[in-house]
């Protein structure tokens, strides 16, 4: 029997239908009023209906959100950065249970109901802020199911026995394990890269790798993990975070990039940063290489930019490769959503029978308009449960 019944939808902007919800499952998605509604019934009055939001690239811990305003400094610098955050975020509380929590739950506002968060693991916090991201999804209930990674902000090899924090997490139950800029910050990619390899094929876990070294000097260390994810037997398991190099480089060598990357299944993570290079969209997406979209920090340490909205990460995205067609505004808002279920551990995301009870309303025309406008999310169910109606946040 139906827990609930969303009527009069749109899905995806097609016909009206009604999604039925069984537990957190949906368990039938059929056109409006063509059989009688069984348990609770919310009318969706004609909304445009998306999947919940997928934030493939988040750091929950990091944010001082709902905290008092904090200024911007330290040095505009990825080292620069990292140094103020080490030396500042004692002072603001972070990690904390509060604030992660807070995040979360600006996230669920947002429509996002599932979101893989990279966690700092280092040599001053320990895994302190595994538990404390674990417990901030905890009190949401799960409404916000949270992927996490291992990430060592501070670096590898140049931080030892950061490693064994990395294995003894991966042990602990994270399904992931970071990396971070294996040449550019530990100056030893090969040595970095081994390491968490080693790790990441003994453990079972998957590799989530932030690279922001550009050019030639990132071309080469994707050829270092395409290698390795190969060799490991890891294709499908290994994520490059950011990857600026991949739209920096000539077309010729982006061309034998792009084969070694779709060779060893890897997927790539953006936050479609404004002033960097685009990525090869046309050319990944043939490729079916998975791309995801996330948010990163939301004003953190490293930045007072961000609100937790992966609908306008997407529309970012979209300005950024200079999207214009229906059909490129539909995939950017599926980058979103339905084609971002592998980066949170789902086989399949969408408004399909089988799929988790995640559905999002917002008053809109269709897709296109949807993504240009950013509307309010009028309703969010997620797992099952409303955690958003008529805009105002219930949980």
């Amino acid at each position: 029997m139906a827990s609930l019944t969303v009527t009069g939808v749109r899905p995806w902007g097609g016909d009206l239908a009604d999604i039925v919800l069984d537990g957190d499952r949906i368990s039938d998605v059929r056109p409006a009023g063509s059989a009688p509604v069984e348990g609770e019934q919310i009318d969706g009055a004609g909304l445009l209906a998306l999947p919940g939001f997928v934030n493939s690239h988040a750091h929950v811990d990091k944010s001082w959100w709902g905290k008092p305003w904090v200024s911007y400094g330290g040095v505009a610098s990825t080292e620069g950065r990292i140094a103020h955050e080490r030396a500042e975020r004692d002072k603001l509380g972070i990690p904390s249970v509060e604030v992660a929590e807070t995040v979360l739950r600006e996230f669920l506002r947002h429509g996002t109901t599932a979101a893989r968060s990279h966690v700092d693991v280092d040599l001053g916090l320990g895994l302190r802020g595994i538990e404390i991201v674990r417990e901030a999804a905890q009190r949401l209930g799960g409404a916000v199911e949270v992927e996490i990674v291992a990430f060592p902000q501070d670096g590898v090899l140049r931080r030892p026995g950061v490693l064994k924090l990395l294995d003894e997490a991966a042990a602990a139950g994270a399904g992931w394990i970071g990396g971070l800029d294996p040449a550019g910050i530990d100056r030893d990619p090969v040595g970095q890269l081994d390491g968490l390899f080693e790790i990441a094929e003994r453990r079972g876990v998957g590799l989530d790798i932030h690279l922001h070294d550009g050019g030639e000097l990132g071309a080469f260390q994707y050829e270092l993990i395409a290698d390795r994810t190969v060799r490991t037997g890891l294709q499908g398991k290994v994520t490059v975070s950011h990857g600026f190099a991949l739209g920096e480089v000539p077309p010729a060598r982006q061309a034998a990039l792009l084969d070694r990357i779709t060779e060893a299944g890897i997927s790539l993570a953006t936050v479609a940063p404004v002033r960097t290079a685009p990525l090869p969209w046309t050319e990944l997406s043939a490729r079916e290489v998975p791309v995801g979209l996330g948010t990163d920090g939301i004003r953190d340490l490293w930045s007072p930019y961000g609100d937790g909205d992966v609908l306008q990460i997407a529309l970012g995205f979209a300005r950024l490769h200079g999207l214009r067609t229906d059909e490129d505004l539909v995939a950017a808002v599926e980058l979103a959503t339905r084609r971002a279920g592998s980066f949170v551990g789902r086989g399949r995301h969408d408004l399909a029978p089988g799929c988790r009870a995640d559905v999002v309303l917002v008053a809109a025309e269709n897709v296109p308009d949807a993504l240009m406008r950013v509307p309010v999310r009028s309703l969010v169910i997620a797992g099952g449960r409303v955690v958003v109606r008529d805009g105002e946040l219930l949980v």
